[in-house]
């Protein structure tokens, strides 16, 4: 019988609470979210941005990391894109982040 799904992020051998297709702890999405390869690191860090609650999201990436991979991480986000698109577009647009033209 496997682990129930956690949603103590802190806690590094819990089962993560928005991967239910498989069994994966906390320690093992964070070297997921770390391994060299940019194609492999874009699609973990979009299922964070994909399947976590927005508050749990920055526990895992950061900001700058999504905007330098966003051309990668964009394609993996499914029905959330229009939500990450809109937010960092308003982020631009009140000043927060740089224009990109």
């Amino acid at each position: 019988m496997s682990d129930p799904l956690s949603t103590d992020t802190d806690d590094p051998n819990a089962r993560v609470y928005f991967v239910w297709d498989e069994e994966i702890t906390y320690r093992q999405l964070r070297e997921h979210l770390s391994v060299e390869d940019p194609d492999d690191r874009a699609m973990w860090m979009a299922r964070v941005m994909r399947e976590a609650r927005y508050r749990d999201v920055w526990r895992f990436v950061r900001l700058v990391d999504v905007l330098r991979m966003w051309p990668r991480i964009e394609r993996h986000l499914g029905r959330m894109r229009e939500f990450w698109n809109w937010l960092i577009e308003g982020w631009r647009a009140d000043g927060l982040l740089p224009r990109i033209d």
